[in-house]
């Protein structure tokens, strides 16, 4: 891995192009594959033209577009040229995106052909430049702009709401700082493959997943769609990854869909002698899902469910566990797959200094308060929030509840914010609630939220199990129909009989449904401590909206939002 003195981006491109030359860098799964010397050629085309264009140093420049050779080539020109990048996640709204480009003053957008019409509600004074448009050096190289450390590097926006964008300031030394950092839980080689699945606009994947491998003349790939089970499981074979980075989802879904109701059909899994050896196989079919070739699986962006981790520390599946924020460039936290310890992220990065602020006497629980040279500068023209996310000592804030364990192994219990206060003091974790709820079979994801009558449990439950209980209303109507005719009453009659028998199979529909959901109320039930049992299960006829890194947007469902389920 490529050590960098003075803590720039801007050199990454020419340093690994001297280093790796002819090696792969980047390639599209199945497309075109980019050299390190084509990283370096066409990422100071990229700062070449924008110099031409009048970009000045410290000038924002706006990134839109899908995972791809030339959003990462685009990002570095845009360093190399002095200028600040505005990375923007692709799944907001063409109001969101307007908003974030304007809070940012940026001057230019790099956008792909498919993203353009998102643009559409932006000044006219903004420019647009196609992503993948030819930018080649000049032959004669011009001046690039001298870069420091802790010059700002990016600017983040975890939301785009008009009055809420937050734009997290990360310098060249707070990402360049957290990749260092990271060589205790992970070292790439030349002979490592990526297959990259997540946005590049997020600090997780660009930090760990790109900045890592580039230093490390590592062969990233890309996929040109979502990774959807019949994009991904294609481009495994095809790329065989040992390095991916994956929010719990993924992983949680292959699990729940497949391997757990083929582990709980075998009668030998039943058996305490032989379930030690099948779930070791469990782990090598899951391992040639893959590919056959990984050795390091990143998880982060929110909780692991805890049935999901045992299964992966059992069957010997080399996950990793990894803790942080935008705010953090990512990681305060993380352990390597050899070292992995249930529920728990690991110990703090070297260089990073972790705190529990005023933790409870009976359980050490506290606020989690950070220090390092990855703690972000603060948030871009909002003195206001800058001031309220760091403690009167200088710590940073994460707002999130934890506690570090003797041998400073972190272990996270929930946001601050989301804490729901027992009636006699107890701290209720929601998330810890959910990731009971979603062991259910039938379960395909959940939201606890305090009401009036105490704890209630929105559920959103999987396709089949809705298809299923549809099926049984229709198949009732179906036999009305069919014992109407046979009666050959007046037809007012029939319609008379047909509306009872209906109203018959709605009423049996909606005790199955009612049975269902208590089933699944007891048995969460009976893995929770008194205190923070749920009092209602209530089915969510949708899936809960979500953030870009699959959280749900819990802000939007409250006590309105349970009094409105059924």
């Amino acid at each position: 891995m490529i050590t960098l003195k003075d803590y720039t981006l801007a050199e990454v491109p020419q340093l690994s192009g001297a280093r790796f030359g002819l090696r792969p860098a980047l390639s599209m799964v199945g497309g075109a594959v980019y050299t390190y010397r084509d990283f370096e050629r066409i990422s100071r085309g990229v700062a070449e033209s924008l110099i031409a264009d009048g970009v000045k140093k410290g000038d924002r420049i706006a990134l839109l577009a899908e995972n791809s050779p030339h959003w990462v080539m685009t990002y570095f020109g845009i360093l190399r040229a002095g200028a600040i990048v505005v990375p923007i996640l692709t799944d907001f709204i063409p109001v969101q995106i307007c908003n974030i480009i304007q809070h940012a003053e940026a001057r230019i957008v790099f956008t792909s052909e498919k993203l353009r019409a998102k643009l559409s509600e932006l000044p006219k004074e903004t420019a647009i430049r196609e992503i993948k448009q030819s930018y080649v050096p000049s032959p004669s190289p011009a001046a690039l702009p001298a870069v420091a450390a802790d010059d700002l590097a990016m600017i983040v926006y975890t939301s785009g709401t008009t009055g809420l964008s937050k734009g997290v300031m990360l310098t060249h030394r707070n990402i360049l700082s957290n990749a260092t950092a990271c060589k205790s839980i992970i070292t790439l080689y030349r002979t490592d493959r990526l297959l990259s699945i997540l946005p590049l606009a997020h600090t997780y994947e660009f930090t760990i997943g790109t900045v890592i491998a580039l230093l490390s003349g590592s062969h990233i790939h890309y996929l040109d769609r979502p990774p959807s089970a019949t994009v991904l499981i294609p481009a495994l074979q095809a790329v065989r990854p040992t390095i991916m980075l994956s929010v719990p989802l993924v992983i949680e879904k292959i699990y729940r869909s497949s391997i757990k109701p083929t582990l709980d059909g075998m009668k030998l899994y039943k058996n305490k002698f032989f379930r030690p050896l099948i779930l070791l196989f469990a782990g090598m079919k899951l391992k040639k899902t893959f590919g056959g070739r990984i050795r390091f699986f990143g998880v982060g962006g929110a909780p692991l469910a805890a049935d999901v981790e045992e299964f992966l520390k059992k069957a010997h599946f080399p996950y990793a566990i990894g803790y942080g924020l935008t705010e953090t460039a990512p990681l305060l936290a993380g352990c390597s797959p050899r070292s992995t310890f249930l529920r728990s992220t690991g110990p703090a990065l070297k260089g990073v200094d972790l705190r529990i602020a005023e933790p409870r006497p009976d359980t050490g629980e506290g606020e989690i308060q950070a220090k390092g040279p990855n703690i972000f500068k603060g948030y871009w023209r909002d003195e206001a929030r800058t001031r309220e996310a760091f403690s009167s000592d200088g710590w940073f804030r994460t707002g999130d509840l934890g506690y570090l364990d003797k041998k400073s192994r972190l272990f996270i219990r929930g946001r601050l914010k989301t804490m729901i206060l027992g009636a006699s003091g107890e701290n209720i974790y929601p998330e810890e609630i959910e990731s009971i709820i979603n062991q259910a079979p039938e379960v395909a994801e959940s939201l606890v939220v305090e009401d009036e009558e105490g704890l209630t449990a929105l559920v959103y439950l999987k396709s089949e199990e809705l298809e299923n209980l549809e099926a049984r209303l229709q198949d009732s109507i179906d036999a009305a129909g069919d014992l109407g005719s046979r009666v050959g009453q007046a037809i007012v009659n029939v319609e008379k009989s047909m509306a009872g028998t209906v109203n018959h199979a709605v009423v049996d529909a909606e005790k199955a449904l009612e049975r269902l959901l208590e089933n699944i109320r007891k048995e969460a039930n009976s893995k929770l401590a008194a205190f923070s049992r749920i009092q209602h299960v209530k089915i969510h006829r949708e899936p809960f909206e979500k953030t870009p890194t699959q959280k749900i947007k819990r802000f939007l469902y409250g006590k309105k939002k349970a009094e409105g389920a059924r």
